[in-house]
């Protein structure tokens, strides 16, 4: 029986209900052909082997981690600014945010990734401890604080790794978290256990299982209290259904990549079995067939017959359809990952593709600045600050999404009349074909002064 303060709680339960779909979906080919039957099933009478076989010559197309990639890098094109309010050392230990070398933007990047991927990521801003057991300083004097590093940092928190909470008015009260630590093991190697974090307001407890216990038994393996009243974790949601409750964004085009990864191993199944024709033999009174450019086979029966059976290629042709239909839709739910198909494109559809995407990543991106401010004010109060800051990350995305199909777009809509020559140019500048150094009025200047020939040219 698992102990309680291992045990996962409904609520987190419900939160990590789509981790391990989408885990192997950003895992790639290998991670999907290790979830073998659960993205694959068998076939009514498939027999287990023949289900190995086709799983392992199965490819994964990467609809799904490359929409997240291509989306996830959009708010983080351009660096994440400080704003005047930030006090100085913080700015210096946003650097290193998370000791580990990351800087904030390399850090929100992640985060803000692994939010759009799985609906949720959070933010814990941590500090080493200062006291031992005994309540006693580990430091003396704040230099020697400084001399060891120590001061707040940023750890990132995996959805599957957050086993519970408990929350009132105030916000959270309680929040257990679930993390792998190594241990030294004998004088040489070193090897990697559970340990659960139970943080509540005013302190913290680690609990590890006992090595003695036959029974899941745990116990606590250290603890202490914190400078700090509340609970210095921040949730960051892709897409936010409450304190908390989140699922991810692009749920339904996961959906679809796994269709897509069923379909397309159907369909590679089908040519296979196409691409091996049945020799079929009739009257022929020879105990062995040799078939081959050298061989010959000789019949006495007058209705003796031997041709190769051969399948209609009807059902490859409708199972290429069916992947052609469901990478449109893909598309379609990633907004504007994969390549559109030549042709026209009306401003309808490209202010739809527009505005679809960009507004849900203007979201996550708000979401994102929203909780790296609520990151820096923990850090601000881990060391007496009374005031963290504001960030600000970039937001103006989607002028430059579909930039080349809206360039085109606007060049018409100024050859009719229908947008003026300086809004042309303007928008032409916030898309970044433009350099955003160019100035209308000079640009109208050089227009003037340019020769005839050239004009003409």
């Amino acid at each position: 029986m698992t102990h309680p303060v291992r045990k996962q709680s409904p609520e987190a339960a419900v939160l990590n209900e789509h981790c391990d779909l989408i885990e192997a979906l950003l895992g790639g080919t290998k991670a999907m052909r290790a979830a073998g039957e659960t993205h694959m099933p068998r076939w009514p009478a498939e027999d287990r082997e023949a289900h190995t076989i086709r799983l392992a010559v199965a490819t994964l197309f990467p609809a799904y981690g490359r929409t997240i990639e291509v989306l996830g890098a959009k708010p983080f094109s351009k660096p994440v600014t400080y704003g005047d309010d930030v006090p100085a050392k913080l700015k210096a230990w946003c650097e290193d945010v998370d000791r580990t070398g990351r800087n904030l933007h390399s850090f929100l990047a992640e985060v803000g990734q692994e939010a759009l991927g799985f609906g949720f990521s959070g933010i814990l801003v941590d500090h080493p401890p200062t006291r031992n057991k005994d309540g006693k300083p580990l430091y003396v004097t704040k230099a020697e604080e400084l001399a060891a590093a120590v001061r707040p940092y940023f750890v990132q928190i995996h959805p599957k790794n957050i086993l519970g909470w408990l929350d009132d008015s105030a916000g959270l009260s309680q929040l257990r978290l679930l993390e792998v630590v190594k241990v030294q093991d004998g004088e040489f190697a070193t090897k990697s256990i559970e340990q659960v974090r139970v943080l509540h307001r005013g302190g913290w407890q680690v609990w590890r299982k006992l090595d003695s216990a036959k029974s899941d038994d745990w116990a606590v393996f250290d603890g202490g209290v914190t400078t700090i009243s509340r609970i210095p974790f921040v949730p960051v949601y892709g897409n936010r259904l409450g304190f908390m409750s989140a699922k991810p964004a692009l749920l339904e085009l996961a959906y679809a990549n796994v269709e897509h990864w069923q379909t397309k191993s159907d369909r590679q199944t089908n040519l296979h079995i196409l691409s091996v024709p049945i020799l079929f033999a009739k009257m022929l009174e020879a105990a062995e067939i040799a078939v081959g450019a050298g061989s010959a086979v000789k019949a006495d029966h007058p209705e003796a017959d031997m041709k190769y059976v051969e399948m209609s290629g009807a059902a490859v042709a409708a199972g290429r359809q069916v992947l052609l239909d469901l990478e449109d839709q893909m598309r379609q739910s990633g907004a504007e990952l994969l390549v559109i198909k030549p042709g026209g494109t009306s401003v309808a559809q490209t202010i739809a593709d527009n505005e679809q995407g960009a507004c849900a990543l203007q979201k996550v991106a708000q979401n994102i600045e929203d909780s790296a401010d609520q990151a820096l004010q923990f850090m601000a109060e881990w060391v007496g600050e009374k005031e963290g800051g504001h960030i600000t990350v970039y937001k103006d995305f989607g002028a430059a999404t579909l930039a080349e199909a809206s360039a085109e777009l606007l060049f018409k809509g100024a050859s009719t009349g229908l947008l003026s020559a300086e809004s042309y140019f303007n928008e032409l500048k916030r898309r970044g074909i433009l350099s955003p150094d160019l100035d209308w009025e000079a640009e109208q200047e050089r227009i003037l002064s340019a020769t005839p020939t050239l004009m003409a040219a």
